[in-house]
């Protein structure tokens, strides 16, 4: 569950990580209100869960409220990467001298956190770690060992921080570590991490993702699950009971289970495709369920090709391509389909889609080489 800016803030100041001062607004009266309570010139934010929004234009410095007013306007509204923005985050502009990155995540490979900081912040940190990845201070940590504000200094000195900064830097990047730890996240970040002209180190911008699968842990964060998603796909899944990413690509991906659909997305890039979306129906899903999934991803405007992968445990291959079948019958299908099936009963549900339009295809990497075949040319 990825949470807005201000969302993001108002936990990271539960653990003790200095914000700008700011609130969040519906309405660009409410947000010259803000400005005129703040006192001070304010950075105005769209709150979307897409990255780029300053180079979208979605980002504006305001020096009075009336000036607020004005640019709340121009950005509520505004669509950015297809998200149509509905509130912005009004808070104090701080005057940066330095711009730092800090930011932590689960490494799988290493089965621990990394922790990691540079002094190239302010800009996309995936462009600095694939055009200079020694800018790019890092450390694994067991969560059982936990991670004291020295480490988070002698890190930071690493990344090339200013003296001066180091001590609240190490500070605040320790008490991001608890954040991490404590809420479940699977990813927090503060980019830019910024040394102000008054010697203050603020967390200019706060990203936090939080595991899904820890959610029953924390009740509190009902109120900002998929209903309170400003994409109305996200929000359509949600209703429907479905666990559902949107990307960036063209091709349409269905699978049962989190390392298979991962796995698919792999084989997908590999054959030089993207996807744009992908659902993953779980284990032992029913015929309604591949319905409801087929019918959300034909909601998708972007997707020219769909890749079903299922590997029947649970799951009965016949029951997925009933679901399939229906889908098609009720809302029309205007798109290739691949599927591949595999395990449980997947002869009888290849069986059931025999002499249909859709593609079946022997493994994984086959049906990946279809689909994306078939998403650049368009047609089934």
């Amino acid at each position: 569950m990825k949470l807005h800016e201000f969302q993001a803030k108002d936990m990271m100041r539960r653990y003790g990580i200095r914000t700008p001062r700011g609130e969040v607004a519906s309405t660009p009266d409410e947000a010259g209100e803000i400005a005129a309570r703040l006192g001070c010139a304010v950075a105005v934010k769209a709150q979307v869960h897409v990255g780029g929004r300053g180079k979208a234009g979605g980002i504006a410095v305001a020096a009075t409220p009336d000036e607020t007013r004005r640019q709340a306007s121009r950005i509520l509204g505004m669509s950015i990467k297809g998200l149509t923005v509905t509130r912005v985050l009004v808070e104090e502009a701080v005057n940066a001298t330095r711009e730092y990155y800090a930011g932590m995540t689960v490494d799988r490979a290493r089965r621990s956190i990394v922790v990691m900081a540079s002094s190239e912040g302010g800009v996309d940190i995936e462009d600095v770690a694939a055009r200079t990845p020694e800018r790019i201070a890092k450390v694994w940590v067991s969560p059982r060992d936990g991670f004291e504000p020295w480490q988070a200094r002698s890190l930071a000195l690493s990344a090339g921080f200013e003296r001066k900064a180091l001590g609240q830097a190490g500070a605040m990047i320790a008490n991001l570590f608890r954040l991490f730890i404590r809420e479940d996240a699977s990813l927090a970040e503060i980019n830019p991490l910024m040394l102000a002209d008054d010697g203050r180190v603020i967390a200019a911008d706060a990203k936090i993702t939080v595991d899904d699968n820890s959610l029953s842990r924390h009740p509190e964060y009902q109120a900002l699950t998929g209903g309170d998603s400003d994409d109305p796909l996200e929000q359509e899944a949600y209703r429907r009971g479905l666990t559902y990413v949107k990307l960036d690509g063209n091709i349409g991906v269905i699978g049962n289970g989190a390392g298979l659909v991962m796995a698919t997305l792999d084989a997908i890039n590999a054959e030089g495709g993207r996807a744009a979306d992908f659902l993953d129906i779980g284990g032992g899903a029913r015929a309604d369920v591949v319905k409801n999934a087929l019918e959300l991803i034909l909601m998708d405007g972007r997707v020219r090709a769909i890749l079903i992968n299922v590997f029947g445990g649970i799951t009965r291959c016949d029951e997925v391509a009933s679901g399939l079948l229906a889908a098609a019958e009720s809302v029309g299908v205007r798109v290739p389909i691949v599927v591949r099936l595999a395990g449980t009963r997947a002869e009888e549900g290849r069986e059931l889609l025999r002499g249909t339009s859709v593609v079946a295809a022997e493994g994984m990497a086959d049906a990946a080489r279809h689909v994306v075949a078939l998403a650049a040319r368009g047609v089934s």
